[in-house]
């Protein structure tokens, strides 16, 4: 099945994940000026007020850029909604989304029907984000267009299974939109992630270590020092596994390598500025077993010009193309 119309003029294969607290419109606007899907969750934006002025300000840039640059017209922006019982934001967030027609909408911690229903009646597409074969089958049963697979070493949330096995199972019943996300840095990654049978690779740590990113320098240093083994998988400070650096978990005053467990019931969607305690993203920094190839901090168009010259230097390696 071939990809979604809004997903077939891309420069290079990728949507950018979006990352909580970091991707802001500055991040977003870069990634699809520079031609790959900017993404970013609709939670960043607060007070929820802001959200309305964020996505205003993507659609006119993107719109501006497309008049100036008609030969290369900039790739959608993506949305995520985060549709756990938790997020009392959905609703609101859910009609702008609505009101601005954005173009792709990614949902995470839960597959709605409504949510799918909505995007669908103004000809946005839906990708779900999963970590099984099994959520998969139930996000398309309900309604999404698109498959996020989140396999072993992907950044922030992430599952166990390894990328081979879960596209595999995915692609054996499934022939539309399969994106692979997890530890995916370099241009021959984006690939390889093709050459196992997803369509799109999904990125994020790669971005956090841009100058756009609404990251701290000390989270961007830290991404370039660091390498797969200094990548820590715990449920402790969200109640859902999730990877994260090493080093900010040591900054926090918590030893990486003896961390409790928590109860997943207690989930909570990410950091209270106004909280004492340790919080994810805010000081427990995400990440994927990809920082490896991550040694500098570059613009985002940067960073996306020397993907898509490894990728094409790949494909003419491997393939003789």
């Amino acid at each position: 099945m071939a990809l979604p119309p809004v997903l077939q003029s891309l420069r290079l294969p990728v949507v950018g994940a979006p990352l909580f607290i970091v991707s802001n419109p500055d991040l977003v606007i870069a990634q699809c000026k520079a031609g790959i899907v900017g993404a970013f969750p609709a939670l960043n934006a607060r007070p929820a007020a802001q959200l309305d002025e964020w996505l205003h300000r993507i659609r006119e840039e993107l719109a501006r850029h497309d008049c100036d640059h008609p030969e290369a017209p900039a790739a959608p922006f993506a949305v995520n909604q985060i549709v756990y019982k938790t997020n009392t934001r959905l609703e609101h967030d859910l009609e702008l989304c609505v009101r601005h027609r954005v173009p792709v909408v990614i949902s995470s911690l839960g597959a709605r029907p409504e949510v799918n229903k909505a995007v669908h009646s103004y000809g946005g597409i839906t990708l779900h984000d999963v970590i099984s074969d099994r959520h998969a089958r139930k996000a398309i049963e309900k309604g999404a267009d698109g498959i996020i697979a989140v396999a072993a070493g992907a950044g922030g949330h992430a599952g166990t299974i390894s990328p081979f096995a879960l596209v595999q199972e995915i692609r054996a019943w499934f022939d539309g939109p399969l994106l692979l996300s997890g530890a995916i840095s370099t241009g021959r990654a984006v690939l390889a992630a093709q050459a196992m049978g997803a369509d799109l690779a999904y990125i994020g740590s790669a971005f956090i270590a841009t100058e756009e990113a609404r990251a701290e320098a000390a989270y961007k240093a830290m991404l370039t020092s660091s390498t797969a083994a200094d990548i820590v998988y715990s449920n402790l400070f969200t109640g859902v596994h999730g990877n994260y650096l090493r080093g900010s978990i040591e900054a926090a005053g918590l030893d990486p390598d003896n961390l409790a467990t928590s109860d997943p019931s207690q989930m909570q969607l990410g950091a209270d500025d106004g909280a004492a305690q340790v919080k994810a993203w805010r000081d427990v920094w995400g990440a994927g077993q990809g920082v490896g190839a991550l040694r500098d901090i570059l613009p985002a168009a940067d960073r996306i010009a020397r993907l898509a010259e490894e990728y094409a230097r790949a494909k003419r390696e491997l393939c003789g193309v």
